[in-house]
């Protein structure tokens, strides 16, 4: 850590001096401009112009890649906020299987999209501009999509109806792209930290909790996923599971709905008091999933253990909600507030 004395230039004006090694690294020269930006405790973070320019290109050798390592190649570059992406070979031209590859993370990746294609290469590139969104709004997105998984897998169960479990789980799709264009978003922020206040930040600080909401989001969606694999599972014989045990299940769901969405407001709000809710409603949930099991009536095996599957996913999806109040109660407390004087 270097010091630097603060000098009076004028009546008005205090200045001081530029680390010279830091000015020859950035190529910072008399008469260029460069941001300032005010942080938490007092920070103050000069920021050159070449933090702002991305890189914002990128080329993936595919020679020794399969397809699923091609895949993965493509959707990192995604995440660390590439605008172009271009595969090729060094040697000869794309495999078919490649070129496959390259459509299929297309499909995968929010935003994504061919623009060029020849036999030797393919170039790709995101269309998404982070001011057109909030982080806070895409967790909000991103919960909402694994609820209504959730409702559709569960009535899927109710009703014995494999189609609307199968819809259920083509949406697992679109929470996945909601789940990577969060990962962009938030790998660019650190990288270039001017863009956290264009997606609703004032400073970079959530990112690392807004990572671990993200997942914890997406294994919920995952956990619904599981619910309609079961109906699916199920199509030739439909689960013999008394009618009251299927009204429990319902509205244990809708329990927990209340929960995941209750523990994301509390992130987005940074307010304690509904981290507190939150506790209360957990409480609940734990008590009424033992009161499920132990009313559960006489069945067979198979349909018994798979009504403690069902049971242990949204479980599951409980405990996933309350890691993420654990995360909101750590963002409200972090600033004054009724709970908390910074001395």
């Amino acid at each position: 850590m270097e010091t630097r004395k603060v000098q009076r230039l004028g009546p008005s004006t205090l200045a001081m001096t530029l680390p010279a090694a830091w000015v020859k690294e950035q190529g910072v020269k008399k008469g260029d401009e460069v941001t300032l930006r005010t942080g938490g405790k007092g920070t103050l973070t000069v920021l050159p112009e070449s933090a702002k320019e991305e890189d914002t290109t990128v080329t993936i050798w595919a020679d020794n890649l399969n397809e699923e390592g091609l895949e993965r190649a493509i959707v990192a570059q995604y995440v660390l906020g590439r605008r172009v992406i271009t595969v090729a070979r060094n040697e000869g031209t794309l495999r078919s299987a490649q070129i496959n590859a390259v459509y299929e993370a297309e499909t995968q990746l929010m935003g994504l999209g061919v623009i060029e294609e020849t036999p030797d290469q393919i170039a790709i590139r995101c269309s998404v501009d982070p001011e057109d969104f909030t982080l806070d709004n895409l967790l909000e997105r991103l919960e909402s999509t694994g609820s209504t998984m959730r409702t559709e897998a569960i009535d899927a169960l109710a009703a014995g109806d494999p189609d609307l479990a199968r819809r259920a789980l083509n949406r697992e799709r679109q929470a996945n792209k909601i789940f990577v264009l969060l990962l962009r978003l938030i790998f660019t922020s650190f990288r270039t930290p001017t863009l956290a206040e264009e997606i609703g930040l004032e400073s970079t600080f959530p990112l690392i909790g807004y990572r671990s909401v993200a997942k914890n989001l997406e294994l919920t969606a995952d956990n619904a996923e599981d619910i309609a694999t079961i109906v699916i599972d199920n199509t030739d014989e439909p689960l013999a599971v008394a009618p009251e045990t299927l009204d429990a299940i319902e509205e244990f769901s809708e329990a927990v709905d209340e929960l995941t969405a209750t523990a994301v407001r509390s992130v987005v709000e940074r307010d304690y008091d509904l981290t507190i809710v939150c506790r209360s409603l957990y409480q609940q949930i734990i008590d009424r999933e033992f009161e499920i099991l132990t009313d559960l009536p006489p069945m067979e095996n198979r349909p018994l253990l798979q009504v403690r599957e069902v049971l242990v996913s949204l479980a599951h999806t409980a405990q996933y909600a309350m890691r993420n109040v654990e995360i909101a109660s750590n963002l409200a407390l972090s600033v004054p507030s009724s709970y908390v004087t910074l001395d």
